[in-house]
């Protein structure tokens, strides 16, 4: 029985050293000192030993209760008097911790991430460029020579004559071609500046563009690809119909409308009671654009799309004013 009594001394003694707080203290004291602690229960065992042990154990057990009284009890004025200190220096360990708010992805990085997922899974790799470009590779190999009438669509913003910040991430497109022949399968995601800026236009914004070069690529596979994206993105009853424009570096041309989100086709402010809401640019890549990178244009056929983050975005979530998105309004973002 004594040497049971020595282990659980040993047992004890550590236990009260190794406290960190007061309540891990109290726990030790209850389970050792308490009404149904270790040494109580050993004292009312007492009648089954023999006569002439019950003296020696009782005194035993009552000097160990007493010394693991005296070292709790020091050992509680050492936290007490680390507690102080803490609390002197400005900070009190003994309050409850202060929970801080989780970060969110901005809307905008949102539905970027999950429109490139999309493309991915249909096999689209994703080419990055530069934001500050030359001349050449935003306009002249896109076919828009210089006092070409497109480029006053683009309202750039010009470094000097031959630097610029890109209008599209188109250049991404051709900076590509120069590197890889085909076939060619990739999106080309980044932000794109321009001098426009009220309700649905800012100075800069996001494009999504993509690029498919093979030999035999037909705008059957435009329409396809594009369909199947619009519906993953939206929904599966989303009705896509496709307009002939014009682009200078695509032959043919179209825009692409989707079924109104909102009215479902039946008409609304949102579409202008038209039904139908323009979301993307896209056509077959111009047999110059291939000329001016070194492409067989009689060999290889390609078509090419671009698509605006900030106008899926605001689709996605019926926001009317896009420059909510950069006001920084923490009421708004945290909606999302």
């Amino acid at each position: 029985m004594l040497d049971r009594l020595n282990a659980i001394r040993e047992q004890a003694v550590s236990a009260i050293a190794a406290s960190a707080d007061i309540t891990a203290l109290e726990r030790i004291e209850t389970d050792f000192l308490g009404r149904k602690g270790v040494l109580t229960s050993l004292l009312r065992t007492l009648g089954s030993l023999p006569a002439e042990q019950r003296p020696q154990f009782g005194s035993a057990v009552n000097a160990l209760k007493q010394e693991l009284a005296d070292g709790i009890e020091k050992r509680r004025q050492e936290l007490k008097e680390l507690i102080g200190a803490v609390k002197i220096a400005g900070l009190d360990i003994t309050l409850p911790g202060r929970s801080l708010p989780l970060g969110r992805l901005h809307p905008i990085t949102q539905v970027l991430n999950e429109v490139c997922d999309i493309f991915r899974r249909m096999g689209f790799g994703v080419a990055e460029g530069p934001e500050v470009e030359l001349d050449f590779y935003n306009f002249e190999a896109l076919n828009i020579p210089a006092n070409h009438p497109a480029r006053d669509m683009q309202d750039t913003f010009y470094v000097d004559d031959k630097v610029l910040l890109r209008t599209h991430t188109s250049p991404i497109q051709v900076r590509t071609m120069e590197r890889l022949q085909p076939p060619l399968r990739i999106i080309a995601p980044g932000k794109v500046y321009r001098c426009d800026s009220d309700v649905t236009h800012t100075p800069m914004f996001h494009q999504v563009e993509g690029l498919m070069v093979d030999t035999d690529i037909s705008f059957a596979y435009l329409k396809g690809t594009l369909t199947h994206f619009i519906q993953h993105f939206f929904d599966a009853k989303t009705s896509v119909r496709f307009r002939p424009s014009f682009f200078p570096f695509t032959e043919p041309s179209a825009e692409v409308d989707i079924q109104c989100v909102i009215c479902r086709g039946k008409g609304c402010r949102v579409c202008s009671n038209t039904g139908w809401l323009e979301v993307l640019g896209a056509g077959m890549v111009h047999p110059a654009v291939f000329r001016s990178i070194g492409y067989d244009s009689e060999r290889y056929t390609g078509f090419a799309f671009g698509l605006g983050i900030e106008r899926f975005t605001m689709l996605r979530y019926g926001i009317d004013d896009i420059r909510l998105f950069y006001e920084n309004d923490l009421r708004f973002l945290r909606q999302f």
